[in-house]
């Protein structure tokens, strides 16, 4: 079941792109998604992003080796948050100033922003679909965008104070997320030797990022509380599972900076959400009570890591006559 915001949000890409209007550069709709034809999915996914950065965009993902949401491809899913992500902040990836000028959006107290040189290829002042040199969390080798924890967007900052900071970047569009509990979730069926009700998955999660011998990462982090009881806790209900993830992995980072590449000193996690999408921020969840900030702040032991901000208040202030361009395509494709 779609929510108010995702169901607004399609009608309105999919009368932009039966319009013709310039932001699906002409783009078909119709393309076969998860068993039907949908008026929401263009049949060539590359009409989804921006185009004056399509093909920088598809040279930084195949050669930095990270995969695409839904496939090989960039997906034609006009609510993909992946493409909302890519279309609102891949132009201004090479600008300094632009940088910079969005970090101090999160906090005035940013001065500077570094290279990420993890990119091998095309690096810059943004990362996307980020992830640690090494595995931290028991998922395994990191691999970029699929199968372990990464971030949506990453950049490196200096604080005024001195020290250099993560921002890890989680971007949302339409998403909004039902109750499921992933630390009781059964395997897949169909996988030999593990039958429906014996929380394969569920026990899988406990112990990667709770009981591991290897630092029982729940107990001993910094920045979430404690529990005496983890299974069915929050943090096993979406979309706080994937904040507890993100938060784990910056403060692996931190802690084992010695070995990483990108040595940082500290972190501020960053929730780009649109406003209008009440259904994620609104909801009573269950299991809380309360609503998404409300209830993952509840979680932190410093609620000044975490920031919410809307992607107009995250770009605002960037040159608006150099990135004119941009900024139309963002108002008629997304506002």
């Amino acid at each position: 079941m779609a929510s108010k915001y995702q169901e607004n949000e399609r009608a309105k890409a999919v009368g932009l792109i039966k319009s013709g209007n310039q932001v699906f550069y002409g783009a078909k709709a119709g393309k076969k998604f998860r068993g039907d034809n949908r008026a929401f999915v263009l049949y060539d996914g590359l009409k989804n992003i921006y185009q004056p950065i399509v093909k920088d965009v598809v040279d930084y993902f195949d050669k930095n080796i990270i995969s695409w949401w839904g496939g090989k491809y960039p997906t034609g899913h006009v609510l993909s948050s992946q493409i909302a992500c890519l279309n609102h902040l891949f132009q201004i990836r090479n600008d300094k100033i632009a940088v910079l000028t969005i970090i101090k959006n999160i906090s005035a107290d940013f001065i500077d922003v570094f290279q990420i040189d993890t990119d091998k290829f095309l690096p810059a002042y943004i990362q996307f679909e980020a992830v640690s040199d090494y595995d931290y969390l028991n998922e395994g080798q990191p691999t970029r965008g699929n199968n372990c924890t990464s971030i949506d967007t990453l950049i490196f900052a200096k604080h005024k104070n001195g020290e250099k900071w993560l921002i890890p970047i989680e971007w949302k569009y339409t998403e909004f997320y039902n109750n499921t509990d992933k630390s009781i979730e059964d395997s897949n069926k169909k996988k030999v030797g593990h039958l429906k009700g014996d929380e394969a998955k569920g026990k899988e999660r406990l112990n990667r990022y709770c009981y591991n011998t290897k630092g029982r990462l729940m107990d001993n982090s910094n920045y979430l509380k404690t529990l005496k009881q983890y299974r069915n806790s929050v943090y096993f209900f979406e979309p706080f599972y994937q904040l507890m993830r993100q938060t784990l992995w910056v403060e692996q980072m931190i802690k084992n900076m010695n070995q990483e590449t990108l040595k940082a000193d500290n972190f501020i996690h960053v929730h780009v959400i649109p406003a209008e999408n009440k259904d994620l921020l609104n909801k009573k969840y269950k299991c809380s009570g309360l609503d998404m900030e409300t209830t993952w702040r509840n979680q932190l032991n410093d609620q000044t890591k975490y920031q919410i901000v809307t992607p107009s208040e995250l770009l605002n202030g960037i040159d608006s006559l150099k990135y004119k361009d941009l900024l139309n395509y963002l108002k008629f494709r997304y506002l």
